[in-house]
Parts: C-alpha cells; sequence; structure tokens
C-alpha cells in the first residue's frame, strides 16, 4: 500500500518525521500505517468518560496489527448540561464545529491512512459519520455503550414530578437520579445518543453489537480492540470506504431502524445531514416512504416507562433488530466488516418477543416517527407517535417568544389543560442554533393533557403531545410566527395533520403587519444563523441566505 506520509515531498517528510520524532515516537514506526484516533472523551460529560479508556485499547490493538496509532481529541457536548439556559444554542451547532475539526486535523497534516473515531452522545456521534463520510478514508466508528440503571425510567420519571410538585428535594432527586444513570456511558433511554449509536450500527459503520454492549464491560473492550484491527485490515485491502458504505439503500434502512424502534426525532436531523456529506439527498418525503413499509416493533423508554436499552440489548440488540426488519431492509449491502448486513445480523436471536415484537405482530403497523403537514406546517413537522399520548388534540395556542416564557407561565399556574403551547424562533435561524424543549414537556407533565408546538426540536427522550421541527420556521415566516393567543390549533395523527383554525385571509392580513423576532446572539451563532438550512433538510449549512 502507498502511505499518506510516502505523498509528501522527500525533504518535507524528512523533516516532518524529525517532528514526530520529538514525541518520542521511534523512526522504525514512522514507516507503518498512520492510524488517526479521533476521541471525544472529557471528564464530565457520563457518556464520554470511558472513552479515554478505550482509546488506549484501541491504540493497543492497532499497534499489534503493525499500525503506528496517533490520537487526537475534538470536543462533546451534553445536551442535558445545555437545558434551561442559553447553552443549548450551541449544542446543534457544535456538530458541524466537530466535523470540521476531525476534517482539519486529517486534511491539515495529511498522514493519516486510517481512522478509529471514538464517539458517544447526541451531536458527536453524527458529526463523526459527517466527518467520515466527507473524508472518504478507512473509517470504524467506536459508540461508548450505555451505562446500567438500578430502577426503571418509571422510577426516574416519577421522581422529577414529585420534585416539581415540591415533595422531594435537590437532594433526593439526585440520589434517585444517579441511580437511574448508574455509572459512566450513554445515559441508557433511547434518546438521540443511543438511536445515533444504534444507526451507526445499522449504516454499516461500527462492529456488530457496537452499539448496545455496556459501556463498562468487557465484552466492549474486545469489540475496541476488533475495531482498531479491523481498520489496519481495511488500510491494508484499500477499503471498503465510507462512501461505498454510506449508500443511499445505507441511509434507508437506518431511517426503517429508527422508524422500526420509534428512535430519536433528532435523526432526522442528522441522517439527512450525513448524507449530504455522502452525496445524497434526503428529505421527509424519504421518512413519509420508508414509514408506509416500516412496522413499529420495540418499545422502550420513551415509548415504555418500564425498559432501558439494556433490556433492548438482552433481548437481542440492534442486530436482533434489524434481522426481525429485513424484509424491509437491502440486506447485500456492504458494511465496515466487508461482509452484508444480513449476513452481520444473521447469527442473532431474539430472546424476548415482548421487547422485539414479530415483524407480523407490530405494535404499530408504521413507524414510530410521524410527518405532519398543515397550514401551520407546510414544510413539515415530526412528532413520535409511538411515544403520544393520543391521536387527536384540540385547544386554544399559548404563544411565547422563547422558551423560557413558556416554563414560567407552566410553572406559575398559568397554563390549563387543553392548551396548546406555541414556542416559536425557537429554529435553526431564529434561535438562533434549534434549542431541545425537552425539560418544558416534563414540567407540562404535572398539569396534564398539554400540547407544545415548537419550531426548536425535542430531547430524544420527550413523549406526549410534543409536535417540533417545524418548517418553515417563525424566522423565515412561517404561518407559526402569525399565531395569536386563543388561535384554535388541531393536532390529528390519523390524518398526518397539524392545523390553524384561522382563514387564509386573516393569516395574509396578518403577514402584512408581521415584524420578525431576533434574538440576541454571540458572533458564532450569528455566522450560523446566516449559513444555516432548514431542520427538515438536515439543518445543513451553505443552505442559508
Amino acid at each position: 500500500m502507498e502511505r499518506r506520509l510516502d505523498r509528501i515531498p522527500p525533504y518535507h517528510r524528512a523533516v516532518l518525521k524529525g517532528h514526530l520524532a520529538s514525541c518520542g515516537i521511534e523512526y522504525a514506526d514512522m514507516d507503518k500505517p498512520i492510524i488517526a484516533v479521533v476521541n471525544s472523551h472529557n471528564d464530565f460529560v457520563a457518556g464520554h468518560v470511558p472513552l479515554r479508556r478505550m482509546g488506549e485499547s484501541v491504540k493497543e490493538a492497532v499497534r499489534e496489527a503493525g499500525g503506528l496509532p496517533l490520537e487526537f481529541n475534538t470536543i462533546a457536548m451534553c445536551d442535558a448540561f445545555g437545558q434551561g439556559h442559553g447553552g443549548m444554542r450551541y449544542s446543534l451547532p457544535s456538530r458541524d464545529m466537530i466535523a470540521d475539526s476531525v476534517e482539519t486535523m486529517i486534511l491539515g497534516h495529511d498522514i493519516f491512512d486510517g481512522v478509529v473515531m471514538l464517539a458517544s452522545c447526541d451531536k458527536i456521534v453524527p458529526a463523526m459519520l459527517m466527518a467520515a463520510a466527507r473524508l472518504n478514508l478507512p473509517t470504524v466508528i467506536v459508540t461508548g455503550g450505555p451505562s446500567g440503571n438500578a430502577i426503571t425510567p418509571a422510577d426516574s420519571k416519577a421522581a422529577r414530578q414529585r420534585f416539581l410538585k415540591g415533595e422531594i428535594g435537590e437532594e433526593e432527586l439526585v440520589r434517585v437520579t444517579a441511580q437511574y444513570y448508574n455509572g459512566p456511558g450513554v445515559c441508557s433511554f433511547l434518546g438521540t445518543a443511543n438511536t445515533m449509536a444504534m444507526v451507526t450500527e445499522a449504516l454499516g459503520m461500527s462492529l456488530p453489537g457496537a452499539a448496545l454492549l455496556p459501556s463498562e464491560s468487557d465484552e466492549r473492550v474486545e469489540l475496541v480492540k476488533a475495531s482498531g484491527r479491523r481498520v489496519m485490515e481495511m488500510v491494508l485491502a484499500g477499503g471498503p470506504l465510507p462512501r461505498t458504505i454510506l449508500t443511499r439503500d445505507a441511509f434507508e434502512d437506518a431511517i426503517a431502524l429508527v422508524l422500526g424502534i420509534g428512535g430519536s426525532l433528532n435523526t432526522v436531523l442528522h441522517l439527512p445531514a450525513i448524507a449530504a456529506e455522502a452525496g445524497i439527498s434526503l428529505d421527509l418525503d424519504d421518512w413519509e416512504r420508508v414509514s408506509g413499509r416500516t412496522p413499529f416493533i420495540c418499545a422502550v423508554t420513551p415509548n415504555h416507562n418500564g425498559r432501558t436499552v439494556n433490556d433492548l440489548r438482552r433481548a437481542g440488540g440492534t442486530a436482533a433488530v434489524l434481522k426481525e426488519l429485513l424484509p424491509v431492509l437491502h440486506g447485500a449491502r456492504v458494511t465496515v466488516t466487508g461482509r452484508s448486513l444480513e449476513a452481520n445480523v444473521s447469527a442473532s436471536v431474539v430472546t424476548d418477543r415482548e421487547v422485539i415484537r414479530p415483524f407480523g405482530s407490530p405494535l404499530l403497523a408504521s413507524g414510530g416517527i410521524q410527518v405532519l403537514r398543515g397550514n401551520l406546517a407546510a414544510e413539515g413537522a415530526l412528532i413520535k407517535r409511538s411515544a403520544a399520548e393520543a391521536e387527536y388534540f384540540r385547544g386554544p395556542a399559548r404563544v411565547f417568544e422563547a422558551e423560557e416564557a413558556a416554563e414560567e407561565a407552566a410553572t406559575q399556574g398559568e397554563v390549563q389543560p387543553g392548551d396548546v403551547l406555541v414556542v416559536r424562533y425557537e429554529g435553526p435561524k431564529g434561535g438562533p442554533g434549534m434549542r431541545e424543549l425537552h425539560r418544558l414537556t416534563e414540567i407540562i407533565k404535572k398539569i396534564g393533557n398539554v400540547a407544545v408546538i415548537t419550531d426548536g426540536r425535542f430531547s430524544g427522550a420527550s413523549a406526549g403531545m410534543a409536535v417540533g421541527y417545524l418548517g418553515p420556521e417563525a424566522a423565515e415566516g412561517g404561518n407559526i410566527a402569525l399565531v395569536r393567543d386563543g388561535d384554535m390549533i388541531t393536532i390529528d395523527l390519523a390524518h398526518a395533520s397539524v392545523t390553524l383554525e384561522v382563514s387564509d385571509e386573516e393569516l395574509t392580513e396578518r403577514r402584512q403587519r408581521w415584524v420578525a423576532t431576533e434574538k440576541e446572539a454571540s458572533l458564532l451563532l450569528r455566522q450560523y444563523a446566516r449559513s444555516v438550512g432548514p431542520a427538515w433538510g438536515g439543518a445543513v449549512r451553505g443552505c442559508g441566505a
């Protein structure tokens, strides 16, 4: 094989090797394939804490396989930390920053023959996949794996409601929460983090089992080492490369997986962005089309309050779900193993049919995520149907220009059962940054029978009548910007619609008087708002005005 280092002119290469020698690297090792170990470890995000140890295991395996591993880090933001303040505006933009930082390190130095990427959590896994498609070097993704849970999701949710009602204090809620997130690793519910780890496995960019093996397990250590060995095999064989793996068929299969498990709504942001890096266009029509043939067969929290992804792993894991969905998948396509998707999952067995239902006996005939359209969402909106509390909701609008105002009203008793909270100017441009309104969906639980509609987004853990990702967003003049207090709104899942019961003539008159709300934002967020495209297209940069 021709190494990338060998392409550098002799004098420049010699000086470069001198700099490597100053780092303590032996001269003889510099003629080995060089593997970038891209790590998103940090000390305070639980899903990323184990990645330092995993990075060492990857490097050990690469060395044993005859390669030279060189590690660098990138950032990793936790959405749980961003809740309740303006920091959440940075979460979605961080996805692109991470992808850019990996590109900068790989192409800026241009000595790497292959890549192992270690990532956990909401924006970091999609960012690594974006970078892999962009760079198109032999790449294996290693996700961090879930933590354990000593109590059920229902126990955790009950404790949060007791805190909101003033029945327990902070220390007690912290104690219970520590039992639910029982040690380092990805949060054990089916949020964006675990959904994207399963998506990575479904796409074929990680080894089978990578998504759900427990973070602190011997099995994960072996899988991590196998990932290091596998990238060396790929480098020596010349592939398969990411863009060979990340085909339209692969993205359709990833969509089917998400629909089959009722995964995070945020995947509708991330899969189009990853696909765009591979030169493939995805939109809401693709989700609707795949949903029509894909049953919802697996319910864990937030779709079931008694189960986490640890129960899903014990029932057979990602491979068992994929095997059950094979009738609607493209089983012959290649994966990072060098084998087909069907070969990867052929030996898997479902051990609990309550957790993973048969393809022919699903929980829902179509997928767990539903696209809604109507005069309030001409470009579409999303709801997690698998976690919705009803098929129909009609009520008067309560309009808020930001998440904080809605939370304040709900906390102060100003929101009544039957209300529809319209929270606008939280989209990619209007936020700027498209905040996640998960805490609002928790706060309104104590009121009961309240819906939320927003041009912002939700956590993968959110449930209820929560309609988000609405387009066009308010900042672009979508009809959500024209809603007034008291307007009647209907959410109708049976007809896949979200309707503002105001005449076209009245909306035209309101539009003539409309002035967009502009929020204060940092230079970074202002630049993001100018460049980012709509949510339904993946909030891809370069699509803005």
